[in-house]
Formats: structure tokens, sequence, C-alpha cells
């Protein structure tokens, strides 16, 4: 996380740890002081994260913690504990930095289980002298079914940064997964000679590693590689596949972090050879396609949840206010709500959509169905808790002769998004959702559709506009944008939002683009905001259908001698 990050944490970067399996939720008690803490998304009580493993039937999260203060320091690693992805127990800190090899900071990485069921923790440390080290944890006690307790192995450092690897540019274990040979394969975060690479590495045992002659992959047109993940997707349906799945109708992604986003390539793995290529596109620092998410989301890391059979991804949400705000707060940062994540119906891209848990949560409802949205109609939703909500939305068009003329398929769809954002007319769109609005629409946050006609095909934008989030002007109130992959002559165009206070992450087109946005606003906070749904195009569109529901709050609690929960 390229200039955000640097901002943030002085430019380091802690990815999630997926290790076994996570959730995330949290809440505040004094509703009216924290108007921004949120009810459903992951968050310590208090204090700096950045950001889970599924064992013995209990999720894991762990994440970049500072123990002692909001802003970047003591870097940790927070531990909690949940049965369902959206209540969460905290722990003590499973890592401290305590030792030579990571006194500087516990950073991150990964955890893996090994043989024997046998789960550890590959993690970056950083020396005094800011060197990037590997090391390895595991649990003191195997029979504990929470793994409270985690020791620091006495092999450590287990690898160090040698030869052409710079000191400063080696971090991010992934999770392993082990070839046809018996053999542990994980790659590492670096640049060498100036090129991001995947470093590979193997073992026999899981403690001891040897580099690769051969990265796994790298590109000439990129920087910095961090929190690399790399994981098989399946061909047929949605399950997802353990990271050591070996068999037909699969392919693999490797995903990596850099210019402040997340990137992901999907191609063929030879096991035997270690041979990855990329078969749909490769890394470029221009490429604005095959992210995970296009707002404010990264050092992200995803896990296979053998429970169901899926594989769920976590991202990290940084903060849009300032440094001094997070102190007021006395916290700062967040995780994205967990997500499924499956290859798409063409092939071509990954689909992502909120874990089916967080229905639980569903509160009031209301409902919406084949309403016509007139050209410059505003309309308000009432009847539910605007300011912590889940709205699922369909759009259906018509007759889309019409369409505003857009002259190549190559746009960057971030860059139109800010020049036909949602104030200004088209034919069709801007229509969509004003959340986190108030009653008179000085603050809102459109997360909204236009429908362009490209010289090959229709185009869809999907743009989450913060340009009036907030009357405040030191926050952040960018204008992020996506293209959708589908004929809206032929298919409706779905929105889901989970708007939670200062957090708004949108799914466009059944999860086919994920925009997450940070909001503070001052007027349209607790039960003061307001849902709208909106159509500023001079044509009409059609809501198929609406429905949206107010979120109770997850619970999140320190766990107490008389917890009885686990």
């Amino acid at each position: 996380m390229i200039n955000i990050i640097k901002e943030m944490v002085g430019g380091r970067v802690l990815c999630f740890f997926f290790l076994f399996l996570v959730v995330g939720v949290v809440h505040a008690s004094e509703d009216n002081l924290q108007p921004y803490r949120t009810g459903f998304h992951f968050q310590p009580l208090k204090n700096w994260i950045n950001g889970p493993m599924y064992f013995k039937g209990v999720y894991h999260l762990f994440y970049q913690y500072n123990p002692y203060g909001p802003l970047w320091g003591n870097i940790s690693w927070g531990h909690s504990i949940s049965h369902d992805l959206v209540n969460w127990f905290l722990l003590e800190p499973a890592l401290t930095p305590t030792e030579p090899y990571d006194i500087t900071g516990c950073l991150s990485g990964s955890t893996t289980i090994l043989r024997g069921s046998k789960p550890i923790i590959l993690y970056t440390g950083q020396d005094v002298n800011k060197s990037q080290l590997q090391n390895l944890a595991f649990p003191k006690n195997l029979s504990d079914p929470l793994l409270k307790d985690w020791i620091k192995w006495s092999g450590n450092p287990i690898l160090a940064p040698v030869n052409d690897i710079n000191p400063s540019q080696f971090r991010d274990p992934s999770t392993a997964w082990m070839g046809p040979d018996g053999k542990w394969r994980i790659v590492i975060g670096s640049e060498i000679k100036g090129q991001g690479t995947a470093l590979l590495y193997y073992s026999k045992d899981g403690y001891n590693w040897t580099r690769s002659d051969n990265p796994l992959h790298f590109s000439s047109e990129t920087g910095m590689w961090e929190c690399p993940d790399f994981y098989p997707v399946s061909n047929v349906g949605k399950n997802g596949i353990d990271a050591s799945f070996q068999g037909n109708n699969t392919m693999h992604v490797l995903k990596v972090s850099y210019n402040s986003h997340e990137y992901y390539v999907i191609g063929t793995y030879d096991p035997k050879t270690d041979l990855f290529l990329a078969v749909t596109h490769d890394f470029r620092v221009s490429n604005t396609q095959f992210q995970y998410d296009y707002g404010r989301f990264y050092a992200s890391k995803s896990f296979y949840d053998s429970a169901k059979q899926r594989r769920v991804l976590w991202g990290w949400v940084n903060e849009g206010d300032s440094q001094s705000d997070a102190i007021k707060k006395g916290w700062s940062g967040l995780q994205s709500f967990p997500r499924s994540i499956w290859l798409s119906d063409t092939r071509k891209q990954l689909v992502q959509w909120p874990v089916e848990e967080i229905k639980k949560l569903r509160g009031k409802e209301v409902n919406m169905e084949n309403r016509e949205l007139k050209g410059g109609s505003v309309l308000e939703v009432p009847g539910i808790t605007a300011s912590q909500a889940d709205i699922e939305v369909l759009f259906s068009l018509t007759n889309l002769s019409d369409a505003e003329l857009i002259d190549s398929d190559m746009f960057d769809p971030q860059l139109l998004c800010a020049r036909k954002n949602a104030s200004l007319s088209g034919s069709f769109g801007p229509f969509g959702l004003l959340v986190l609005a108030s009653k008179n629409l000085t603050e809102q946050t459109a997360v909204f559709f236009r429908v362009f006609k490209g010289p090959n095909k229709f185009q869809v934008l999907m743009c989450s506009d913060q340009s009036r989030s907030s009357i405040a002007e030191e926050v952040d109130k960018s204008i992020y944008g996506a293209f959708l992959d589908l004929d809206p002559l032929n298919e409706k165009i779905s929105l889901r939002s989970l708007v939670d206070h200062s957090i708004v992450e949108s799914f466009g087109g059944e999860g086919l683009a994920c925009i997450t946005a940070r909001v503070y606003p001052k007027l349209a906070i607790h039960e003061h905001a307001k849902l709208y749904v909106f159509n500023k195009g001079t044509k009409s569109v059609t809501i198929s259908s609406l429905n949206a529901w107010t979120m109770n709050k997850a619970q999140i609690a320190p766990m107490g001698q008389d917890t009885i929960a686990f």
C-alpha cells in the first residue's frame, strides 16, 4: 500500500493473517460519542489494527494491533475467535515484539496447518536495523481449543534477506500449500532488480525452508509486491478448495498488493514444476481491472473454510480521516466484512459476496417492487436504521438506443466516475442509492451506475462518490469506479451495499465488482442518517426489487474466565 500505507504506518504494510478461520465485528457503548464506530464490522475495542484459520470448530482472526495506542507502533498480532464469523471474543495478543528478530514489530504473515493437525504461524519480524526476517511460532498447548498461547520457535529467524534480497523488501509469507512431492511451498513478497516478485520457498517439515531457483511469478512493470496470496479456484460451482488440492477443473489465483490496491491474475499452475502461467492478463501498474476491490481495501488474505467448503476473503480498510481524529476516537482501522470468493461463470474474473452468516444480523425489513423511477427522482426508503443497514436493489432498463456514447472500451473507470459524478445527468444514469444521507441531502454518499454505448458493447459503470459525503473538510472524499462485465440489455443490474456508520461496502453485478469507502458524516449519523434510491438520468429506470434491513449489532467482547460460549 504505497502512498496510503506510508502515510498511515510509516511505510510498513501489514497483511491480514487468515490463519485458521475468523470473523469480525465490534461496537461501542457510547454511540453518541463514537458515530463512526461500526456495528457489524470487526475492529478491536480500541487502538490500531491492520488486519484469519479454521481449527477444530473455531474461527481465529489474527490482525496487526497496537496494544498501546491508535497509531503505528508496538505492532503485535491481535487474536480473536468466533464460531460464526459474526460475533467475536477478544483474546490476549498471540505475538508481541520481544526478540531481537522482531523487536521493532511482529509484522504480517499467515498460518498453515501441518500434518497431524499442527498449526503454525509464519510471520515477518523486523529487527533494530529494520531488516525483515521470517519467523515461526506454534501453539503452546494443542489441546487448548482456543489456542490462546503461542511460542516463538528457538530456531528463529528461519529466513533472512541474503544475496539479491533487499532487507527492507522481504515480507509477508503466504499460507503454505503442499505439492505432489510432499514438500510445502510458500511465497514471500519482494522486489528483485526492480521487479515485483513472489519468491518461492520449499520445506519438508514447515520449519526449515529453502529458496527455489526461480520465483513463482514476477513482473517487470511493477515495484514491490506485498501480501502475496496463492490458491486454487474451481471451474465448477462456487465451492472453495484447499490450497494443497491437486486435481482437474481448477485454475489458480495469484494476488499481490501494490499501488495501493489488491491485484490478482488467474492462471494455470503445474504443481510438479511450480510453473504458474497467467491466462487472463498480467500485473501492470496501469492495470485498472482485476482488483479485489476498487476502493479503500488493502493487505488482504484469503483462507479455506473447510467447515463450509468455501474460500473466504478479508481485507484491511484503513481510515480516511486524520491521525488527530484517530487519537480522539481511540482507534483506527477495521476489517471488511468477510466475503466468499469464487470464479465467475465466464471464468474471466473472481466474484465476491458477503458470507451467508451476515443474515443472522438482519432485523426490520422494508421492500419495494416494480417501481418506475423517472428521471430526476429521489425516493426515500423509510422504516429502517439507515446508519446500519444491508440493502439489495435490482434495476432493469429497456431501449438503450439513447445511451450516452463512449468512444473507447479502455477508459479508466475511476477517472470516468470523477468526470461523470453523481451530480451530472446522463441518459441512463446516474441511478442507484444515496446512503448515509442527511435529510436535505447536504451530506450523501452516492453508489450508482451509468450505462454507455461503446464501440463494441454497452458499458456499465459502477461508481462510489464520496465528494459530498461530509461537511467536514479534512477527510477523504474520493470517487471510485469499476466496470461491470454484464449486458444491460439482457441482464438486470444489481447493487448490494453494507452500510455501517463509517464504512460502505458495495457489490455490483452480484459481486462482479466491489467498492469499499470510508465516510465521516457530521449530519447523517445514527437516527439522522437516511437512505434514498435515486435516478438523475433523463431516462426512466425500473426498480425491479428493493430489500433493505436494519442490521443488529454483532457482539464483540473480551473473553473472561466466566465466558461459557466456547
